[in-house]
């Protein structure tokens, strides 16, 4: 058992979160690699020194360049806006520094496959941040799809729907300008990646995106409210997804379902501690679909709590996500999703972009 300095570039939302994460990680998990809050990194001295002292870091900095170049940060957390992931990401990992990176990616396609060639040059652990699909029910779907238990899957419905702007009169901010901060751009990574896990690459799509209200206190509107694509997986499924942030009453609408031969899978995050499974083999006077409560034989689930039913919550993914980047970083060995698989992500929106604006299919392996 060994600690290891963790450098936390951003310390809003998701600063918090990994914050709490790393420090927590160790005595959930018993990993080997126990992290000490080295240093934290925000866009002035006065707010890095209070995230410091709110999360308890060592130190405090107003620039990421000294938190990449410290030798005591040996691994780095970026969970600042995406269109500054590319400079860090590259400057750590030509210190040989393992880094964790909150979706998206890359702020575009070029950055994003920049970010994951500096990662391999550099040999470096890596991870993308997708914490949803770590759910212990959302990683019981993907075994049980793996298993066979629903039979060839044909079909897959994918959301991630979210209200958090659909008053026309919550003010411009910016979320509201510029594409990565779209609905495409911000909340349809996540259900992207959840289908390519869940089912597998994406070979072909077509795509509608919308901007509905197009101006709102304080200024103009520059992206997306909300999007929709069919698709086709390369193994033949064919797919839908729909995306958006006026979703009126949807405050976490991360939720999927999945049609087999022999079954059916349902998932809806804002009830992540239950996964819904149907079996078309049972009796007839049976048939239905069956509520599936995680607890500690699902994966991931026993290190937070000993009691089926008792539920895990949105720290808790961040918790799993900590442990394992740890993992990477102790064994080298590669933990999905790498840099490599926020590529794919990436890619299938810009091909999602591409379709909207000349309303035609695109084949994702050409971007």
């Amino acid at each position: 058992m060994r600690e290891i300095g963790v450098g936390i570039v951003g310390g809003g939302y998701m600063g918090k979160a990994h914050s709490v994460a790393m420090s927590s990680v160790g005595a959930v998990f018993n990993t080997q690699l126990r992290p000490r809050l080295e240093m934290i990194c925000a866009s002035t001295a006065e707010s890095a020194e209070r995230y410091r002292a709110a999360f308890g870091f060592k130190r405090s900095t107003a620039d990421w360049r000294a938190l990449v170049d410290d030798p005591d940060v040996e691994a780095i957390i970026i969970a600042s806006p995406q269109i500054t992931h590319r400079a860090i990401a590259e400057a750590a990992f030509a210190r040989g520094k393992p880094v964790f990176c909150e979706k998206p990616l890359g702020a575009s396609l070029d950055d994003s496959r920049a970010m994951a060639a500096a990662a391999t040059k550099s040999g470096a652990a890596n991870m993308a941040g997708f914490n949803y699909i770590r759910t212990p029910a959302s990683q019981l779907a993907r075994t049980l799809i793996a298993r066979g238990e629903i039979g060839d899957v044909i079909w897959f419905r994918g959301e991630h729907t979210e209200d958090f702007y659909a008053d026309p009169d919550t003010p411009a901010s910016w979320r509201t300008s510029g594409s990565a901060n779209g609905t495409m751009g911000d909340l349809a990574p996540h259900m992207v990646n959840a289908a390519l896990a869940l089912i597998g690459p994406i070979a072909q799509l077509n795509a509608m995106i919308e901007t509905v209200h197009k101006t709102r206190p304080g200024g103009a509107v520059t992206n997306d409210d909300h999007g929709q694509m069919m698709c086709r997986f390369a193994q033949g499924v064919m797919g839908q997804m729909y995306f958006s942030r006026i979703s009126t009453g949807r405050k976490m609408g991360y939720a999927y379902e999945i049609t087999g031969t022999k079954g059916a899978i349902r998932f809806d995050q804002e009830d992540q501690n239950a996964l819904w499974l149907y079996r078309a083999n049972e009796p007839e006077e049976l048939q239905g679909f069956r509520k599936i409560l995680t607890g500690p034989a699902h994966p991931d689930y026993l290190p937070f709590c000993q009691g089926p039913g008792h539920g895990t919550g949105y720290q808790d993914q961040i918790i799993i996500e900590a442990h394992d980047f740890l993992r990477a970083i102790e064994t080298g060995d590669p933990v999905w999703p790498t840099f490599e698989d926020g590529v794919v992500v990436n890619q299938v929106i810009a091909a999602a972009m591409a379709s909207a604006e000349s309303g035609t299919w695109q084949d994702v392996n050409a971007f």
